[in-house]
């Protein structure tokens, strides 16, 4: 006598969705704090005038860094003032909420931060903004 056998039930994978939600989350969350530090103005490094009362700007076109012996960068790159204020007049045309963030150094010459900024304004920029370090004033 045989004896017959059993047969197992057949076992379906099936996909856990808790770990993958988790990990989903912990991806965004990841991505979001990444992208927090990665926001910091790549620029020359200069030491900014100090302000109490100074707001962040999040978004700006174009960061122009003015040292105090009066070279002045688009970025981290040296340009001549005339091809900058070309460059930003044509910027302006194309896009209305175009803006300029001029970070002066403490000791650079406020005629230079003036002229930049009027011959700005005859090339059509009317969005300017001064940046400064937040703290205690010495």
């Amino acid at each position: 006598m045989r004896r017959a056998r059993r047969r197992k039930p057949i076992v379906r994978p099936e996909i856990m969705l808790s770990p993958m939600i988790d990990m989903i989350f912990l991806l965004l969350v990841f991505f979001i704090i990444s992208t927090m530090y990665m926001s910091e103005v790549k620029t020359i490094p200069i030491r900014l005038p100090v302000a109490q009362h100074s707001e962040t700007v999040s978004k700006s076109n174009f960061n122009v860094t003015i040292k105090k012996d009066g070279s002045i960068y688009l970025d981290e790159t040296p340009i001549e003032l005339e091809q900058l204020v070309a460059n930003a007049g044509t910027e302006a045309k194309r896009d209305s909420s175009f803006s300029v963030i001029i970070r002066a150094e403490g000791d650079a010459d406020y005629k230079s931060v003036i002229q930049l900024m009027d011959k700005m304004k005859g090339a059509g920029v009317t969005r300017f903004g001064l940046a400064t370090d937040v703290g205690e004033s010495k």
